[in-house]
């Protein structure tokens, strides 16, 4: 059964961080350029990035009490701990805090385009805050993939 939770645990940090990365720097871009639409382009990124958000929120539930069972508190002193913690939180400030936010501004807006908006400026600032967070939590995850690997 411990080589089962060992797995999970790992499962859960490809589906975390392989999300991240697949859906931030390779479908939204993709979808940005394939879709002329940038209105629906976006309103499809924020769906992505949401439905994302709930993975990260859940993969990192899990490794949390898996770090804490395997451990107890010397999880703690874990850089594995505090990556996925971190992790968590940029997660929860993206998905709680800025993502609605964003949202929000575009209902202003209606019936124009965000961009075309008096939101614009608002909109521009809270999306490069969310992008730098996310690059944030893209490259603890990097590291977190790093720690994470078994050695053999």
């Amino acid at each position: 059964m411990k080589n089962f939770t060992q797995y999970l645990a790992q499962l859960a940090v490809t589906a975390w961080v392989g999300s991240l990365w697949a859906i931030g720097y390779l479908a939204v871009p993709v979808l940005f350029h394939a879709q002329p639409d940038k209105q629906l382009a976006g309103r499809l990124a924020g769906e992505m990035f949401s439905a994302a958000g709930y993975l990260d929120i859940v993969c990192a539930l899990f490794l949390l009490g898996f770090y804490l069972a395997q451990l107890g508190r010397a999880a703690m002193s874990r850089r594995t701990f505090w990556m996925v913690l971190s992790m968590l939180l940029i997660t929860l400030i993206i998905s709680f805090g800025i993502q609605p936010s964003m949202t929000e501004l575009k209902a202003q807006a209606l019936p124009l385009d965000v961009m075309s908006s008096t939101f614009a400026g608002q909109f521009k600032m809270l999306h490069g805050i969310s992008s730098i967070c996310y690059l944030i939590e893209s490259l603890l995850g990097v590291f977190l993939v790093i720690q994470s690997t078994p050695s053999k």
